[in-house]
């Protein structure tokens, strides 16, 4: 098995809030979906969430915020699962919550 990394994207400000139900609702099918990976035990790292503002330090000591401060993409998050071959891991991504508001960068990881 080899290990991939999910990578959750969204455009902020497309995403609403909601009510406090529609949070839970959300969060719900979060925890679903990883379950679902879990209980195949193909769940590495469930991952964790990440806070928006960040900072990209770049040759020369220079610092950026980003890393994209251009664009309203956002990186929310990540995890961490087991699959037999890269194609696995796009079908297991495709269950993923955040579609269609968002996306799911799928990168394997390469363990030296």
């Amino acid at each position: 098995m080899k290990e991939f990394l999910f990578v959750f994207r969204t455009d902020l400000t497309a995403m609403p809030a909601g009510t406090p139900e529609q949070q839970q609702a959300r969060t719900k099918q979060w925890m679903e979906w990883i379950n679902g990976i879990a209980s195949q035990n193909k769940l590495v790292d469930k991952g964790n969430r990440l806070y928006t503002a960040g900072k990209v330090i770049r040759g020369k000591g220079i610092v950026t915020d980003g890393p994209y401060s251009e664009i309203k993409e956002s990186i929310l998050g990540y995890s961490i699962i087991t699959a037999a071959s890269f194609e696995e891991a796009v079908e297991i991504s495709k269950g993923c919550p955040i579609l269609p508001a968002g996306s799911v960068e799928v990168r394997e990881v390469n363990s030296l």
